[in-house]
């Protein structure tokens, strides 16, 4: 008996919380296996939760489900299309110039190591080009588009899982009704969950929009070529939360700089940082508020998680994930801290003024 460890103690907690990081361990390591798999349904599952706000309008105002289903996929296909061939094209016509950039950099950066001969500044150019390398700047590019490529060669199986869930969703009330003694609270999370994800993700899609369309007028105001590429690049990257926007500002503002000097290259960079100020510290704040709980560690931590287990999707799909999570933990009592920890900063309750009384009393 003496060997033995009561739950409630220190002991048995402390076992518990082993056991649980264990369990996490185990999950992340086989959904890391199963990523190939694991992507497109997470991708059709954040779909379906996007297009389920309109998809429900269309039945509000009179619609069968499978009509408003059909009308909601439609629009979302033709948009895709759409802005498929315009990125196409783009896409095309930059890997057709991409040696001609790589050599314009490669100038530039030998220009820049003999200013700064010039400048008194001795910098050789071995150094300047392993630290520095062009090449590496315009592979960037590159692997960004292949990435967006690699996610659209599912679009048929995503589109497909997209339209099995919206058609099993109409009746999963139903069935968890009958299937569970505790249907009503837990349908209750269920629904506060979906409903706080469907917030974020079509808040971040709205603004994400404001933010790619913004960027396309402003690069083709300064000349870049290709800013309907860069706008949906931007857009995407949008989502990625914290270094998306810095990452998304970089290849145009390298384009800026190969193509129309220095001072097209600031103009660039000053006009991704006022979108993103104007959109994501002051517009998106507004509208998001604070009902997301996460915290700034937590968001950025979450974003290198889900990056390294699910690649360029994870990164995309790390808050609404991590929200998912939050919500879990958040309904059941004993799991409760772990989403305490997850949130924001936590402003102490004052103490009782009846309380205070006493206290004063006693001095």
């Amino acid at each position: 008996m003496s060997g033995t460890t009561i739950p409630g103690e220190p002991g048995g907690r402390t076992g518990n919380l082993l056991v649980t990081l264990a369990a996490f361990v185990v999950v992340v390591a086989g959904m890391k296996a199963a990523a190939p798999l694991l992507v497109p349904f997470l991708l059709a599952l954040f779909l379906s939760i996007l297009i389920a706000a309109p998809f429900s309008w269309l039945q509000r105002r009179g619609l069968p489900a499978g009509v408003a289903l059909l009308v909601v996929l439609g629009l979302f296909i033709v948009a895709v299309f759409l802005v498929g061939r315009l990125v196409g094209s783009s896409v095309q016509d930059f890997y057709s110039s991409l040696p001609v950039y790589q050599a314009r950099l490669q100038d530039i950066t030998a220009g820049f190591t003999t200013w700064l001969g010039g400048m008194g500044i001795p910098v050789s150019g071995e150094l300047v080009s392993g630290y520095m390398d062009p090449g590496k700047a315009m592979k960037l590019v590159a692997d960004m588009l292949n990435g967006m490529g690699k996610i659209l060669t599912n679009g048929f199986l995503i589109l497909v899982t997209v339209i099995f869930i919206m058609l099993e969703a109409a009746g999963f009330s139903d069935k968890w009704r009958v299937a569970s003694a505790n249907a009503e609270v837990s349908l209750g999370r269920f629904y506060a969950a979906t409903g706080n994800i469907n917030r974020y993700m079509g808040i971040k899609t709205l603004t994400s929009l404001a933010t790619g369309i913004a960027i396309t007028v402003w690069l083709a105001i300064v000349g870049v070529d290709y800013p309907v590429l860069w706008g949906v690049l931007g857009f995407l990257l949008n989502f990625v939360p914290n270094i998306g926007s810095i990452i998304a500002a970089v290849p145009a503002v390298v384009l800026a700089l190969v193509q129309l000097g220095a001072g097209s290259a600031l103009l660039t960079a000053a006009g991704y940082l006022v979108v993103n100020i104007a959109i994501g510290t002051f517009l998106e704040p507004r509208f998001m508020g604070k009902g997301l709980g996460l915290s700034t560690l937590v968001v950025f931590l979450s974003l290198v998680l889900w990056g390294w287990v699910l690649g360029p999707v994870g990164m995309l799909l790390s808050v609404p994930l991590t929200i998912a999570i939050k919500i879990v933990l958040d309904s059941h009592e004993d799991t409760r801290w772990m989403a305490v920890m997850l949130g924001p900063h936590v402003v102490p309750e004052p103490a009782p003024a009846d309380a205070a009384e006493v206290t004063d009393g006693r001095m």
